[in-house]
């Protein structure tokens, strides 16, 4: 057996992490353009599956083209192309005039003007919009709406979408089979609705973009703790979502709360990639213009008539840490307060176990851990390595060492991002070492 050539293993590997790379970032869009074409979201997933396994086929021996994400794009529209030329074929003879014709259209579409088309077509020429209005069609449930778009526009696993619920994976995975096969059931048209419809679809796509930015921003798997792309994808996004609907102010609210998070992305992380927590992060490296559009957008949302929604809460809870030079400078009795509020809108055991932390920065550890162990029996946090993470640094702030130890570890166990587990491993390390000195 001839011996492996290093250097070729070696090359094989990069192009293999390449694709990989290239993929969670151009799966969207190819999946977006597609669903143009064939009007089937589980069809457009398909033709990129496709178009992933003939880069999966030719790139390692070929080279990774130029403009990798436009290969993808080509690859799978061919396939899609294909499937709609085979199913005309097929069909019977009196349908064969309207397949034909609406072939030809979205071939004149994507070859010829698609800019043109996507602005002529709606309001907005962006089809990874389309996508989130189209997944979050009303004939779905609200759940499987969110669901079925972070898995197609985040390129969220199941797993990572299961985790962000609070909820057991084989659930999420039946919500997502069935909401593909209810989209293509009712031949839901590939679009962003106008007037009332668009008002109807908003909260869902509001709870997608939310959800896709938050795994951008802590990854719930993988390598590394952050996955910057979701981040500015889920912003862009936003922006364009804002411009459209300008007097609603709970779309400027969560474009204020991402703006104003996305400029930390730059501080949360050390040259090696491991994460440093808020008290510990230098402000200095915060981006200060993204500060600015956040604080002006949510700004905007106070100056409209009614109460603050759940997004403008939390972008104002973002503002208290953003206007300050320093944790010690935080105002966090105001932070409780905004939580008191965030609460009584949006009532969940992690808004309370973030509530908890604002309470203990305000008044002490023992007040903070008085509320947390409320929570140690809430079934949906029973797996949430946040809960005994937070748990252990109010420990640790009270000098119960062992105890502290305790909870690290079994964050670190529940934990699903290296980075994270790392950093909680090492923090229960630092336990440990406190303790034994004690001891001493």
């Amino acid at each position: 057996m001839p011996t492996p050539d290093p250097a070729a293993t070696a090359a094989a590997a990069a192009t293999a992490r390449a694709i990989a790379a290239i993929w969670r970032i151009e799966s969207a869009r190819v999946v977006a353009h597609v669903a143009r074409i064939t009007y089937d979201l589980g069809l457009a997933e398909d033709c990129a599956q496709d178009a992933l396994v003939a880069a999966l086929e030719h790139w390692p021996e070929l080279g990774v083209p130029e403009r990798p994400g436009a290969w993808l794009m080509t690859a799978a529209k061919r396939r899609a192309l294909d499937h709609l030329r085979h199913e005309k074929m097929a069909a019977p003879r009196h349908e064969e005039l309207g397949h034909e014709l609406d072939i030809q259209r979205d071939i004149a579409a994507r070859e010829f003007s698609e800019m043109i088309d996507a602005r002529l077509d709606n309001d907005i020429g962006d089809d990874l919009l389309r996508l989130i209005f189209t997944a979050c069609h009303p004939v779905l449930a609200p759940e499987a709406r969110s669901a079925l778009t972070l898995r197609v526009m985040g390129g969220l696993s199941t797993a990572e979408i299961a985790r962000a619920y609070l909820r057991p994976e084989p659930t999420i995975a039946q919500r997502i089979v069935r909401a593909k096969r209810s989209l293509a059931a009712a031949h839901v048209p590939f679009e962003v609705p106008r007037g009332d419809e668009l008002h109807a679809r908003l909260a869902s796509v509001l709870e997608v973009l939310y959800l896709m930015f938050n795994e951008g921003y802590a990854a719930t798997a993988g390598p590394e703790w952050m996955r910057p792309a979701l981040c500015e994808e889920a912003l862009r996004l936003g922006r364009v979502l804002a411009g459209l609907m300008p007097q609603q102010s709970e779309v400027l609210g969560l474009l204020a709360l991402m703006e104003i998070q996305a400029s930390r992305l730059g501080a949360r992380v050390d040259a090696q990639g491991s994460p440093i927590l808020l008290a510990e992060q230098d402000r200095r490296r915060w981006d200060h213009l993204l500060i600015r559009r956040g604080l002006d957008a949510l700004a905007r949302a106070e100056t409209l008539p009614g109460p603050l929604g759940p997004y403008a809460l939390q972008a104002a809870i973002a503002a208290c840490h953003a206007r300050v030079a320093s944790t010690d400078a935080t105002d966090w009795t105001r932070i409780a307060a905004l939580y008191d509020a965030l609460a009584q809108l949006a009532p969940s055991p992690v808004i309370t176990l973030n509530r908890a932390v604002a309470v203990a920065m305000a008044f002490g550890a023992a007040a903070g851990l008085e509320l947390v162990d409320g929570l140690l029996t809430e079934p949906a946090l029973a797996r949430y390595h946040l809960l005994p993470a937070v748990r252990g640094d109010l420990l640790m702030r009270l000098d119960r060492w062992p105890e502290a130890r305790a909870e690290f570890q079994r964050a670190a166990a529940l934990a699903g991002n290296a980075r994270e587990r790392a950093l909680l491993l090492g923090r229960a390390a630092t336990c440990r070492s406190m303790a034994d000195g004690a001891c001493r």
